[in-house]
C-alpha cells in the first residue's frame, strides 16, 4: 500500500529572475489595483498612504478580493496576525468556509470579518488571571501592512497584519 509520505517531492521551482519571486505571496497595492474597482482602489489606497480612516464601504470588495487572491494562491484558511509584547507573533486563524443552514457548505470572507476580529484574549499577559468570558479581545486590519500568504506544514494561510487590543 502507497501511502502521501511515501510519495517523491517535486524539487522546488527556481525562478529565472529575481522579479519572479519578489513579493509574490504578497497582496500588493498593484495587485489590489489589477483587482479592484478604480473607486475602491483609489479609497484603500489613500487610506494607505495618507494613514486615514478606513471608508468601511470598501471592506467586503477588498475582504472579496484579497481572498480571491489567496485562495488562487491555495489558501484555506486565513490569520489575523499580531504582535503581543513577548516578542514572538500571535494569530487567530480561521477558515474560508461558511457553513449553510442547509448544511451545505461555501468559501466566504466578509469585509466586516476582514475589518475587525474577536480572539479570546485570556491567554495573554494582562496583569491578572481573567475568565475566558471576560478577556474581550479584538483585532483591528492594520491597512498600511500588506496582507500576505504563508505556506508551512499545514497548508497555506492568508495573513492578515493587525493590531490587538484586549
Amino acid at each position: 500500500m502507497c501511502q502521501v509520505t511515501d510519495r517523491e517531492k517535486l524539487p522546488p521551482k527556481t525562478p529565472s529572475r529575481l522579479e519572479e519571486l519578489w513579493v509574490t505571496d504578497v497582496f500588493t497595492l498593484g495587485k489590489m489595483q489589477a483587482c479592484l474597482p478604480k473607486d475602491v482602489f483609489k479609497s484603500i489606497k489613500n487610506t494607505i498612504q495618507t494613514g486615514g480612516k478606513l471608508d468601511v464601504s470598501v471592506a467586503g470588495t477588498v475582504a472579496a478580493a484579497m481572498k480571491d487572491w489567496a485562495v488562487s494562491k491555495g489558501a484555506l484558511y486565513y490569520a489575523h496576525v499580531f504582535y503581543p509584547m513577548t516578542n514572538i507573533t500571535a494569530e487567530k486563524h480561521d477558515g474560508f468556509i461558511s457553513v449553510q443552514s442547509d448544511g451545505s457548505a461555501m468559501t466566504e470572507f466578509a469585509g466586516k470579518v476582514l475589518v475587525q476580529g474577536e480572539p479570546d484574549g485570556s491567554s495573554f499577559p494582562n496583569g491578572g488571571i481573567r475568565s475566558t468570558f471576560e478577556a474581550r479581545g479584538y483585532t483591528a486590519w492594520d491597512v498600511t501592512s500588506p496582507a500576505y500568504v504563508m505556506e508551512t506544514d499545514n497548508g497555506v494561510t492568508l495573513c492578515i497584519p493587525t493590531m490587538f487590543i484586549s
